[in-house]
């Protein structure tokens, strides 16, 4: 019986000894294996304020559209449309078409509200919690569009969070060219192919032609301004059917006239194409805007019919089209978005914060190798080895699963060790006890782990909450204290409860030591 308790505590301890030289592969060295955050490598924190209340007008011009479409085959057609906040307005030439337009949307309306005075003037509102709705979605889906264009402009698991109703916390760490990604991050990339109605050399030369009242339901936008050559103004269409929406794929390529110009490629989704080649059909000869952001980057003459492919040429450079590609392939944001706040944080600063986070540790564990040799012995000197696999077993959980180390994130894994020793403290006085009440040292210590552990996971359970909850809501260096923390308090129970035990064990068993002082 002696001989298979002997081997299993040795077959225990040697799983230790191995999973501690494993851990120790992987995270050394410790700069290569783990991923620093933007307080300890230098960055940059830009915090963005979402547009939300552009997001709700996008949507009541689209419900407004679908609306009128519907409308349209009830033979109820509105003479004007407006957008006014979240709710829309349709004035139609008579009381019958606009009575007709109210008892149709009331039916078909989805939640709308319907308001008339037996006018012709119809207002269509949205509730307010279907407002909230939207910009709700609208911050988040601005968030999951950030992500992606990030991550193709080589800024790796980049850390973006939500704060507050309207904003969004990016951080930076160790960015090869922060002014690239600021442009990629400000950019709405909201894209538009628009029928040309007229251009000009000027605003004000295409106002005088039309006497300073724009044909209804039409706009001017400019050309690009990044465009040294491009001086133009055009008249374009409020709205149009062809959007970012409508693309399926983008890439940077060579072509245009010479074959060696930095081209813009994209395919359209079978629904756009087919909307393509209607307007491009009915059309040839006229001009086609392509709008970025409300800036016309490239106008061409409709010259033959497009389906589904097609290319954006214009005077630009090989980086412009590789970003446009990745914003249009990204998606563009639902609402735009409005730089708040943007703090550099220099590379030096963040080699002192690791200086004195590892001198922080250093001291501690010192000191607490120090009272747990003093108070407990050579027990103690066994909780404090744990400890030193407690900080193993935390940065190697971090290192494997692509965790973010922070500077609170130091801060938390000092707190996890300094109050990982309460674990032993509670086993080796459970111990003393049992001593005391004339038990031997090996009856002892099963009764001391044994009758502590339900205690451990019960106050590390608590604290464990408490940083999944901080996790859940706080921001980037909030969740870098939460995420060191809860490896922390796992590390703690495994190597408290587990690996002391089988120290423990492996020295009782395997040698001629009956008792150890404690």
């Amino acid at each position: 019986m002696a001989t298979v308790a002997g081997r299993t505590s040795t077959y225990g301890f040697i799983f230790w000894v191995g999973l501690a030289i494993v851990g120790s592969y992987f995270v050394w060295p410790l700069k290569q294996h783990l991923k620093l955050g933007t307080d300890l490598i230098g960055g940059f924190y830009i915090t963005l304020q979402v547009q939300t209340d552009e997001a709700v007008k996008a949507e009541m011009v689209e419900r407004m559209r679908s609306t009128v479409t519907r409308l349209k085959d009830q033979g109820a057609v509105p003479v004007s449309q407006k957008v006014d906040g979240h709710s829309f307005s349709l004035t139609f030439s008579t009381v019958d078409d606009a009575q007709k337009a109210v008892r149709f949307i009331k039916s078909h309306g989805d939640g709308f509200g319907v308001h008339n005075d037996q006018g012709t003037v119809v207002v269509v509102t949205l509730p307010e919690h279907v407002v909230k709705q939207i910009k709700d979605w609208a911050v988040q889906s601005n968030i999951d569009v950030l992500r992606r264009r990030l991550d193709k402009t080589g800024v790796a698991e980049v850390a973006i969070s939500r704060q507050g109703e309207r904003g969004i916390v990016i951080e930076l760490p160790n960015v090869d060219d922060p002014a690239r990604a600021k442009e990629m991050i400000g950019r709405a990339a909201q894209f538009e192919i628009k029928l040309i109605e007229d251009m000009g050399s000027s605003e004000e030369e295409i106002l005088e032609k039309y006497s300073y009242a724009l044909p209804e339901g039409t706009m001017i936008v400019p050309g690009s301004q990044e465009r040294k050559n491009n001086t133009m103004y055009y008249l374009v269409p409020d709205y149009t059917d062809l959007t970012g929406r409508d693309l399926k794929n983008t890439e940077p390529a060579l072509g245009g006239m010479s074959g060696t110009e930095p081209v813009v490629t994209f395919e359209f989704r079978p629904d756009g194409g087919d909307k393509m080649y209607d307007l491009t059909s009915k059309n040839q000869g006229r001009y086609l805007a392509f709008i970025v952001d409300g800036e016309v980057i490239s106008a061409a003459v409709i010259k033959s019919t497009i389906h589904s492919n097609g290319s954006i040429s214009g005077t630009f450079t090989w980086e412009e089209v590789q970003d446009l590609a990745i914003a249009f392939k990204s998606g563009s944001f639902v609402a735009p978005v409005k730089f708040e706040e943007e703090r550099r944080i220099g590379p030096s600063l963040g080699e002192e914060s690791i200086r004195q986070g590892l001198m922080s540790c250093l001291i501690g564990m010192a000191l607490l190798f120090l009272f747990s040799v003093l108070v407990y012995k050579t027990s103690g000197l066994l909780a404090f080895i744990a400890l030193l696999y407690n900080l193993l077993l935390t940065i190697f959980c971090l290192s494997w699963l692509q965790a973010t180390l922070t500077l609170p994130g130091i801060a938390g894994m000092l707190l996890t060790v300094g109050t990982a020793i309460d674990c032993s403290i509670l086993i080796f006085e459970r111990v003393r006890e049992a001593l005391r009440s004339g038990m031997n040292f090996k009856s002892a210590i099963e009764v001391g782990f044994s009758d502590v552990w339900v205690i451990i996971l019960d106050a590390n359970l608590t604290t464990f909450l408490m940083s999944i909850v901080l996790y859940k809501f706080g921001t980037g260096p909030i969740k870098g204290f939460a995420v060191t923390m809860m490896f922390g308090i796992a590390s703690t129970l495994v190597t408290g409860l587990l690996f002391l035990r089988s120290m423990f064990g492996f020295i009782l068993t395997n040698t001629r030591i009956g008792k150890l002082s404690i």
